[in-house]
């Protein structure tokens, strides 16, 4: 009877496995959901709709980009961390939805390390300051002694609480002795939008992908860039830390799933993703749109996004930001 028990027991256990090999076999057989947890129009949106270009034929099938703004990132993360680990939902996750938040929001949903499967990341980039064209302050030095002789005078936007934009302005604000007002937004394209239009911003710290064509148009004019130095990109701009030492910031761009999605998946998804970040079209429109290209493995990715978490939580913790 017992034996009987044991021989069922074995089978099923068998026939459990092989479903799941079978499933992980035929994966993928619908479209993939890619979850950008910011607005259209910002760098995670932009990249996500870049790099399926390439891994969606390769993979033979489709990605449906679906926006999911909120919190910082937190929101749409939230949403990737909840989802089935069946290969079939992947986001674009960043320096704010899994290295920053964790420290700065108390009650966050979700675990940026167990509760996710890092793919690649994708690459980096400096912010990069900048005010509208017609704008009074012409440069860098006219921005801090505003912030510093009239405080609350200047509105620096983001495109959300805990972003690297925001954080760029805490941390001018901290090595400049000024203080400004933060306007938090949903995404880069409104954040953008809020200082071309002259709609209650003054400054912001974008991301140099979205704010570059308006640079170049002459909409904008560039301060200067977070980086500890200048962009190759934009030479002619100076880095902040040129002025104020010890300024760097560098934003990153990667891909995650869900925790628990099976290493067979894991590791197509990243092979193909990777091949995509070196794609050679890929990466000449990654670099003109100022982003340092990477690429690296899952285990790589995993041991740099939890070094990004242990120094953005000295740095959040020394500057006592907090976001209710």
């Amino acid at each position: 009877m017992q034996r009987r028990f044991l021989l069922a027991a074995v089978a099923v256990a068998l026939g459990a496995t092989g479903t799941a090999l079978y499933a992980q076999d035929k994966w993928p057989s619908k479209p993939i959901t890619y979850i950008v947890p910011f607005g259209p129009g910002g760098t995670t949106d932009v990249l996500a709709r870049l790099v399926t270009l390439k891994a969606g034929p390769a993979l033979g099938t489709t990605f449906v980009i679906e926006n999911k703004p909120g919190a910082g990132g937190g929101t749409g993360s939230d949403i990737t961390a909840k989802a089935p680990p069946d290969g079939y939902t992947i986001q674009g996750g960043t320096i704010s939805s899994h290295a920053i938040n964790v420290s700065l929001y108390p009650k966050l949903p979700y675990d940026p390390v167990k509760n996710f499967q890092p793919i690649t990341l994708i690459g980096s980039m400096p912010n990069v300051l900048v005010v509208r064209a017609d704008s009074p302050y012409k440069t860098l030095q006219d921005v801090i002694a505003a912030a510093k002789s009239k405080p609350g005078s200047i509105n620096y936007a983001s495109s959300g609480n805990g972003t690297s934009q925001h954080l760029s302005g805490v941390f001018f604000e901290q090595l400049t002795g000024g203080k400004m007002v933060h306007v938090p937004y949903k995404s880069s394209a409104e954040s953008l939008n809020a200082i071309l239009g002259g709609q209650g911003a003054d400054v912001i710290f974008e991301n140099l992908a979205p704010a570059l064509p308006h640079i170049k148009a002459g909409k904008l004019r560039a301060l200067g860039v977070t980086s500890d130095k200048r962009s190759s990109t934009v030479p002619e701009v100076p880095a902040i830390a040129e002025t104020l030492p010890g300024f760097a910031i560098v934003s990153w761009q990667g891909i995650f799933a869900p925790a628990g999605v099976p290493q067979p998946i894991v590791d197509r998804l990243a092979t193909e993703m990777i091949k995509a970040v070196n794609d050679p079209e890929i990466k000449s429109k990654l670099v003109a749109q100022g982003i340092e290209p990477s690429g690296i493995t899952p285990a790589e990715f995993s041991a740099f996004q939890k070094a990004e978490i242990d120094k953005w939580a000295r740095v959040i913790k020394a500057g006592n930001i907090k976001v209710d």
